[in-house]
């Protein structure tokens, strides 16, 4: 059978589009989602989801498995990327998976051993509200784990710590590594741009969801019962529009502040995706044609 493809990159280089253009191409392909945010049901707008057109036209995988106020972790979507991955094969049919979650698109693309959870240890750690203190602590405990993520990112800090003293091993002990690319069966092609037409694309999609009604999306989201999670909380354009609705903040200074944290964040992206040897890097601003004919299956 052939083996995967994996299409990434930063966020708004256009993965997806590609991704559907080669599957409207070939005909036997399956797409396999590796959004963090668009496996939660009802984030539609501010995630950039498949159109239900699009998703009645070719068969989307790993969209919508979760409501929003669950905590989706990287177990559950490696349990169901890999058993998404195995039925599209058994059928017969081809995989390409597409995201810009790092980390999801390693955990199906590498052999990785996903530790499990320890909702005790996980409830002491939510209790204490010093992130920078517990980010000290995860420095002392793992400072290889602590050392690959943002001191302020609250849900990958405690997420290492209970794994740390859950397991009585380091986090960054599990799997083969994130600092190690071993050979694998997945092609992977990255789409980049240059950072001036990228952070054109960021701002112009920012305002387009605001148009497309993002706000009143992410207001519906926060006032349902039982409300949105921790991680669906931090989604890049919830938590901003979440700022304006809860606490007040400027609805001009809440989209400013999406555009530039979705800048940053597609620099981190690129910084972790540059570190992949395995990637082959093309042009975005090519014909979409020719990028097809580039990753032909």
């Amino acid at each position: 059978m052939t083996a995967p493809l994996a299409i990434v990159g930063p966020t708004a280089t256009g993965q997806s589009a590609l991704a559907l253009a080669m599957a409207r191409a070939v005909g036997d392909v399956e797409l396999v989602s590796a959004d963090a945010m668009q496996v939660y049901r009802g984030m539609n707008i501010g995630t950039a989801k498949p159109t239900l057109a699009e998703r009645a036209e070719v068969p989307h995988h790993l969209i919508d498995v979760a409501e929003p106020s669950e905590d989706f972790s990287l177990a559950r979507f490696v349990e169901l990327g890999r058993a998404a991955l195995a039925d599209i094969e058994r059928r017969g049919r081809r995989a390409v998976i597409v995201g810009g979650t790092g980390l999801y698109v390693r955990g199906l693309v590498d052999a990785f051993e996903v530790p499990g959870q320890w909702p005790d240890v996980r409830a002491v750690l939510d209790a204490d509200s010093d992130t920078a203190g517990l980010h000290t602590r995860l420095v002392q405990l793992d400072p290889i784990a602590a050392g690959r993520m943002e001191p302020s990112n609250r849900r990958r800090v405690v997420r290492a710590l209970e794994v740390t003293l859950g397991s009585g091993r380091p986090f960054s002990s599990f799997g083969p590594g994130l600092g190690s690319y071993p050979p694998v069966a997945t092609r992977q092609v990255g789409l980049q741009l240059p950072w001036l037409v990228l952070d054109e694309r960021i701002e112009r999609r920012v305002h387009a969801m605001v148009s497309a009604g993002l706000i009143d999306e992410v207001r519906r989201l926060a006032t349902a019962s039982p409300g949105l999670s921790r991680t669906a909380r931090q989604a890049l354009g919830y938590r901003e529009l979440l700022e304006h609705i809860e606490g007040g903040t400027p609805l001009a200074s809440s989209v400013e502040a999406i555009i530039v944290r979705t800048r940053r964040f597609a620099r981190r992206q690129m910084r972790w995706f540059r570190r992949d040897t395995r990637i082959r890097w093309l042009d975005a601003q090519l014909d979409t044609e020719e990028l097809v004919r580039s990753v032909a299956l």
